[in-house]
C-alpha cells in the first residue's frame, strides 16, 4: 500500500519500497537522487519509474525526441509541474540530501536552491541591473553597495559584465538574444542556488551564441551542478559529463557521456544517436 498526500492540486504517493538509484560517476558526490519517479498527467502517463543520480559539480544532459518527458522530468526538480491541475507524482526526488517533496519544503526555498533558464529568454521589461538583482531583492540578501556587489558578480561570472557595465541602467529589452539568455542566467545564479536548470538553453540563438552560451556551463559548473535539456546530440556531447537517453516517458539508458555515445548498452540509444529515428 502506499501512503498518499495531496498539495495544491499535486497527488504525491512515496512508493512502497525504496530502490537505489544508479551511482553517480567515480569521484562525484551526489547532488541530486531520483528514486522511481512516476509523473501522470490525468491518465497519461509521462514519466515511467525513473530512478538516477546526479553528480555535483557536472553537467547532466538529457536527451530523446520531442514528447519522451525529458523537459518534464526538468521540472520535476523545482516542482514547476505542481502548477498543473491533476499531475501526480509517485516516487521521490532528493536534493543535497532533502526530499523536496517533503511537506516541511517550502517551494520558494526550493526554487532559490535549484534556478532555471527557460527555452527562449526571458528577461523582464526592466533595466539590466534589475533584472538581476530581483531575486536578491525578493529574498533580502543585500541593500546598496551589497545589491550592486551581487548584481556584479552574477554579471560577471555569466561572462556579460565587460559587454553592459557601463549600460546597467538601461532596459534588457535591448540586449541581442545572445546577451538575453546570458543575463537570464546572471538572474538564477544571482541567489546563488545550489542546482541550475537549463530547458533547450540554446534553441533558439546562433552558432555563436551558441558556442558562448556552451563555454559558460564549462565556467559554470565549478560552483554549480547543472541539468540541460537538448535536443541537439552533437551539444550533448560536447558540454556534458553524464547523458540519459529518454524514450516514451522511460529513461532508457544513463551514464557517462563518452560511454552512452561511443558503446551505447541499449539498442534503442543506439538507434537514437546514430539517426534511425528521432
Amino acid at each position: 500500500m502506499m501512503k498518499e498526500a495531496v498539495m495544491t492540486g499535486i497527488r504525491i504517493a512515496a512508493p512502497a519500497r525504496a530502490k537505489t538509484a544508479p551511482p553517480p560517476a567515480a569521484g562525484a558526490s551526489p547532488m541530486v537522487e531520483i528514486d522511481r519517479l512516476s509523473l501522470r498527467y490525468g491518465q497519461v502517463l509521462a514519466l515511467k519509474d525513473v530512478s538516477m543520480t546526479i553528480a555535483r559539480h557536472q553537467v547532466t544532459a538529457f536527451i530523446g525526441p520531442s514528447g519522451c518527458g525529458k523537459s518534464t522530468l526538468l521540472r520535476c526538480l523545482n516542482r514547476m509541474n505542481d502548477l498543473i491541475d491533476g499531475v501526480r507524482i509517485d516516487g521521490s526526488i532528493r536534493i543535497a540530501g532533502r526530499d523536496i517533496y517533503d511537506g516541511s519544503i517550502h517551494v520558494t526555498d526550493l526554487r532559490k536552491s535549484v534556478g532555471m533558464v527557460f527555452q527562449k529568454s526571458n528577461p523582464f521589461p526592466k533595466s539590466i541591473f534589475d533584472n538581476v538583482a530581483y531575486g536578491p531583492r525578493i529574498l533580502r540578501m543585500g541593500r546598496g553597495s551589497d545589491l550592486e556587489a551581487i548584481v556584479e558578480r552574477s554579471l560577471k561570472a555569466a561572462a556579460l559584465w565587460d559587454e553592459v557595465s557601463d549600460r546597467l541602467h538601461e532596459s534588457a529589452l535591448r540586449l541581442s538574444g545572445g546577451q538575453q539568455q546570458r543575463l537570464c542566467i546572471a538572474r538564477a545564479i544571482a541567489v546563488e542556488p545550489d542546482v541550475l536548470l537549463m530547458d533547450e538553453p540554446c534553441s533558439a540563438l546562433d552558432p555563436i551564441a551558441t558556442a558562448r552560451i556552451e563555454e559558460l556551463m564549462e565556467e559554470l559548473k565549478t560552483r554549480y551542478t547543472i541539468v540541460v535539456v537538448t535536443h541537439n546530440m552533437q551539444q550533448a556531447a560536447r558540454v556534458s559529463d553524464q547523458t540519459g537517453f529518454m524514450l516514451l516517458g522511460e529513461l532508457v539508458e544513463f551514464g557517462e557521456t563518452a560511454a552512452l555515445f561511443t558503446t551505447p548498452r541499449d539498442r534503442r540509444t543506439e538507434d537514437y544517436i546514430t539517426g534511425r529515428f528521432g
